[in-house]
């Protein structure tokens, strides 16, 4: 993968932030400018450590240091405008579709496309590598608890179902192993709820499928 230069940003940014007293000096000044003085006495800094600390944030475009307007003898130091943008991952996915494969289409991959159609303006649905004869009937239960709607009340075979240029997303391991890596999958590893076959275990795969699709939601976008 090419490094490019947002990239190289985002790393020296996150560089700048390992440490945990410039990290306490940025939650500083997120809420409001200090001073040098107040900044080294929040975090019992000589004044040459503290200059070290400021050096490095502002050599990553964090921070600036100007005077003050009333006295000028006076300094201060804040955050510069979208200094902590970017931080988190930016839109790098792109896709006409989403598609969620499991095994048998009967629970996680369904529940996984009800979730993404709440989250979601790209287009979304379900598949099974070996599908079973119907949607497992807790997964049914668990989404109408949450007021989630499955696309269908059946299941259905990824070869009749995946194109091309669709953005696979393998919601067990069986199923991502059968497929074998590619550029246009993503593989999440999560449990098979069906053996258990109980509310409970039904409700954290849904939990960690919802924490999943939020993930990659917020940084896909349309193609």
């Amino acid at each position: 993968m090419d490094i490019d230069a947002n990239l190289r940003r985002r790393a020296a940014v996150h560089q700048a932030l390992s440490d945990p007293v410039r990290l306490g000096i940025v939650d500083l000044l997120a809420v409001g400018d200090r001073s040098p003085g107040e900044l080294a006495h929040a975090f019992d800094l000589t004044s040459n450590l503290l200059a070290h600390h400021l050096k490095v944030l502002r050599d990553v475009r964090l921070v600036v240091r100007t005077r003050s307007h009333g006295d000028g003898r006076r300094a201060y130091v804040r955050l510069l405008p979208d200094a902590l943008d970017g931080l988190r991952p930016v839109p790098s996915v792109t896709a006409p579709r989403v598609v969620f494969v499991c095994t048998r289409n009967a629970a996680r991959s369904p529940l996984a496309a009800a979730v993404w159609s709440e989250r979601s303006d790209i287009p979304v649905t379900s598949a099974g590598t070996h599908p079973g004869p119907r949607l497992n009937p807790r997964a049914i239960s668990t989404a109408r608890r949450h007021g989630l709607r499955l696309e269908r009340d059946r299941t259905a075979d990824i070869g009749d179902v995946v194109r091309p240029d669709d953005l696979v997303v393998a919601v067990c391991d069986n199923a991502y192993e059968e497929l074998g890596p590619d550029d246009r999958r993503v593989h999440w590893s999560v449990p098979d709820p069906g053996p258990v076959d109980t509310d409970e275990v039904f409700e954290d795969v849904l939990a960690q499928l919802t924490e999943r699709v939020d993930r990659l939601a917020a940084i896909a976008r349309a193609s």
